[in-house]
């Protein structure tokens, strides 16, 4: 009886331990084990491991505009004439590299033949040449891109600050707010806004750079007032902003907090479109003469003030339109690597 009781114990042991090695078989080829798991993720042989990490939408943005060529190249050229700007004459009483001042006369040398060579390299005693007066044509025209650049920042800050302003209020509102803003908004925009500048910048202007640049912020806030408005007609809908107000927050922080900094992108591309519509306006009025006046110049103001030698001295009216078609594209690239990079359409980052 305990030999039948013994061998029936075994037989079931036996059994036992066979069902376990053909559940470890199972479990074994079913999916890796830990230690592969580990093993795998050290090792860097065999395919690429995917990237599952996920990405805040911060994170995509720059992705986005960091991987747009033409961003980057316009990113790189303006950020060169800003430092061969600010640096060579000199800004705000720090001295630059240049020798040279934009307001000084001298005697024409080599008859105001620009004196710059490629090859090999140099840059000679006017590499610009000079004007009429004698002056330094690459001082003055350095001092140009300084005056064009900063009217033209001053513009986009104002005028993105105004139109995001009446946007967002008239978006954010609606009613008799809206109605009046928009009302506003389009008479300014019937207005062609080279007649406004035409018939006040020359007044303005005498007052200098800063206030001229201000006058026209002013005056070039209607576009972006209409996009902000449409942004904020949509995103006035959206539950976040219904569960802010179920909680007692008032409107200036549901716009504040909520809803502009959903509008942010929209915002950014249109004030950098906005700079490099700046620079060719200031360029156009101070052709006209109505913008920066002397002893101050601009880039549209040295070609204005050269533009009867463009068939004897062609160098003079070279520079200046050199340098605006190069700061316009530049902004331009920009303005599209951002538009691209806040669109929310984009899934995945351009290669």
């Amino acid at each position: 009886m305990d030999k039948h009781t013994n061998s029936d114990s075994r037989a079931r042991l036996e059994l036992a331990e066979r069902n376990l090695q053909t559940q470890d078989t199972e479990i074994s080829t079913s999916g890796p084990t830990l230690d592969q798991v580990d093993q795998a993720r050290n090792s860097g042989a065999g395919s690429a491991p995917r990237n599952t990490e996920a990405k805040s939408q911060g994170r995509l943005i720059r992705e986005r505009f960091f991987h747009h060529r033409g961003a980057l190249a316009g990113m790189a050229l303006l950020a060169l004439i800003i430092i061969l700007a600010f640096s060579s004459i000199g800004f705000a009483g720090i001295p630059g590299w240049w020798d040279k001042e934009y307001d000084v006369l001298a005697d024409r040398f080599n008859e105001g033949k620009p004196t710059l060579s490629l090859w090999p390299f140099s840059l000679g005693e006017h590499p610009f040449g000079q004007d009429v007066l004698g002056r330094d044509y690459f001082a003055l025209t350095m001092r140009g891109i300084q005056t064009s650049l900063i009217i033209a920042f001053i513009v986009g800050m104002v005028g993105t600050a105004i139109g995001t302003l009446i946007g967002a209020v008239a978006g954010y509102f609606r009613g008799w707010t809206e109605a009046v803003l928009m009302r506003f908004t389009d008479v300014v925009i019937t207005i062609p806004t080279l007649v406004i500048a035409a018939v006040m910048a020359g007044i303005v202007a005498r007052s200098g750079i800063i206030p001229f640049a201000v006058f026209l912020g002013l005056i070039s806030w209607t576009g972006l007032a209409r996009i902000v408005r449409g942004e904020f007609l949509s995103l006035r809908e959206k539950e976040f902003v219904e569960s802010a107000k179920s909680v007692g927050a008032k409107s200036a922080r549901i716009i504040v907090r909520h809803i502009l900094p959903n509008t942010v992108g929209v915002i950014i591309v249109s004030a950098t479109l906005a700079i490099s519509g700046a620079i060719l306006l200031e360029t156009a009025l101070s052709f006209l003469g109505l913008g920066v006046k002397a002893p101050d110049t601009s880039l549209g103001k040295a070609i204005n003030d050269n533009r009867s030698a463009l068939t004897t001295r062609p160098w003079l009216f070279l520079w200046p339109g050199v340098f605006i078609v190069a700061i316009a594209l530049a902004v331009n690239f920009i303005g599209d690597g951002l538009r691209d990079a806040f669109d929310p359409k984009q899934t995945r980052v351009k290669q």
